[in-house]
């Protein structure tokens, strides 16, 4: 290097000399990530959502591709010769009042139950999304009725709306989906208007404003891809919900009807002390089910909200 060189052509120099770190290195240093591989490691980091997923996994399995397996009895047989008896060879989780196979109408039960609160989630998602989605974005007036039919929903007890709307459609299965799907939408409708009303001031959507792209474009194809982390974490923690709930219709007569086994119509026959003490396993398996699942559901929902939360980061 002459001493006429300059500053700028000493810098170059060594900038020149210094090796550029390879991809490999950089992937190695955890410094390229993407957004999906990020929320990933946040997720397994979370260490209870994790074991929860893997415990609703198991459950998932169990009622549906192997329930023939693992309770081969149908779950509606009655066998008036072994009427309440306790937990044998026979009968792992002894028998119902009228001798109906425990172990098969918990898992059969747990078929109905999960479908009854994913069905649910999904009519609910969709209505809130969508309502939530036209509030936010277009405003006005538009804003004003939505919001306001919103309140009106929330104003009344959701027990009272679900008998009312059980009471006009009938009890069953297909109505308690319905029925569970048509209160919950109103959280989803405020929370996604609340993130449109954040993302719809972001620089992309006024650049594609500005250049005259649809509105309708701009909220199927910009503005909703941007909010999917929080709809999935409100979807997640309305599973959970829409099974206890599901449970205490059943549980009130008005949701899944005998002999049809859920979780909740299970619980129903536990409404005496002398069951309550004598006959455990008639309420007690249906029960921690019920628990176990909502708490397992509500890990998961805890770990996917810390794993799609941008603020987070990983040490």
């Amino acid at each position: 290097m002459s001493a006429s060189d300059t500053p700028l052509d000493r810098r170059q120099d060594s900038t020149a000399d210094t090796p550029l770190p390879t991809p490999s290195l950089v992937a190695d240093r955890g410094q390229i990530q993407s957004p999906g591989q990020r929320a990933l490691r946040r997720f397994l980091r979370h260490r209870l959502a994790v074991a929860s997923l893997i415990f609703m996994i198991l459950v998932t399995l169990t009622v549906f591709p192997l329930a023939p397996l693992v309770a081969p009895i149908p779950p509606e047989k009655t066998d008036l010769r072994a009427v309440r008896q306790p937990p044998s060879r026979e009968h792992l989780l002894g028998t119902d009042l009228i001798g109906r196979d425990v172990l098969s109408r918990v898992v059969y039960g747990g078929r109905v139950s999960i479908a009854v609160g994913l069905v649910a989630v999904l009519l609910f998602l969709s209505i809130g999304t969508l309502l939530g989605s036209l509030a936010g974005y277009y405003g006005g007036r538009v804003d004003m009725v939505i919001m306001r039919v919103t309140d009106t929903f929330m104003a009344f007890p959701v027990l009272v709306i679900l008998i009312s709307i059980v009471a006009i459609v009938g009890p069953g299965l297909r109505n308690a989906m319905i029925a569970i799907g048509l209160i919950g939408w109103t959280g989803v409708a405020r929370l996604v208007r609340g993130q449109i009303l954040a993302v719809r001031e972001m620089d992309f959507v006024l650049a594609a404003e500005a250049i005259g792209v649809p509105r309708r474009q701009i909220l199927l194809r910009h503005i909703l891809p941007s909010i999917v982390a929080p709809i999935t974490v409100a979807g997640s923690f309305g599973i959970a919900g829409a099974i206890l709930t599901e449970a205490g219709l059943s549980f009130l007569g008005l949701g899944v009807q005998v002999p049809t086994p859920s979780w909740g119509n299970m619980l129903n026959e536990a409404q005496s002390i002398q069951i309550i003490e004598s006959f455990p396993w008639l309420w007690l398996p249906p029960g921690l089910m019920i628990s176990l699942c909502v708490l397992a559901i509500n890990f998961i929902g805890d770990g996917l909200r810390d794993a799609l939360d941008p603020r987070m980061t990983l040490d």
